[in-house]
């Protein structure tokens, strides 16, 4: 929701036991109630909300397919000579799009199944703390529930 309401704002949540972190400049009214509409959104069956293309599950699983791919392509080739190893270049770029593009589905595909939960049963909103780091700003979003 914040991503919306501040397109060019450059935000990163990270979340744990007791809620989340949010770092990232924007008013802190605003991550309130970007936090509560949420909150009832999801309630409400939106939990597809929950899913971001920016969560580190897509990041991760785009990265392990591309590496995977990219590995594939030069199995066997320790023994070939360097000049034959560069010939396969064009193979391992094919394959790492190919896997990247594949991610992008499977990517949301875990993040919905195995590392995000998208129904928040008796989840409460306890509070919503402005901190400063240096010159970032973070926001705590304190939860229960």
């Amino acid at each position: 929701l914040l991503s919306a309401r501040y397109p060019n704002a450059t935000l990163i949540g990270r979340a744990d036991t007791q809620g989340f972190y949010l770092y990232g400049d924007v008013p802190t009214e605003a991550v309130r109630s970007a936090a509560e509409e949420a909150l009832r959104r999801l309630r409400s069956g939106e939990v597809r909300l929950a899913i971001h293309p920016n969560c580190g599950t897509n990041f991760l699983t785009a990265a392990m397919m591309a590496g995977g791919a990219a590995f594939l392509s030069l199995l066997g080739s320790e023994r070939e000579k360097p000049r034959q190893r560069l010939e396969r270049l064009p193979l391992a770029i094919m394959l790492t799009v190919l896997a990247l593009i594949a991610a992008q589905p499977l990517g949301a595909a875990v993040q919905q199944h195995i590392t995000t939960k998208g129904e928040p049963g008796d989840l409460e909103i306890r509070a919503v703390r402005r901190l400063h780091s240096g010159r970032s700003t973070v926001h705590r979003v304190l939860t229960c529930g």
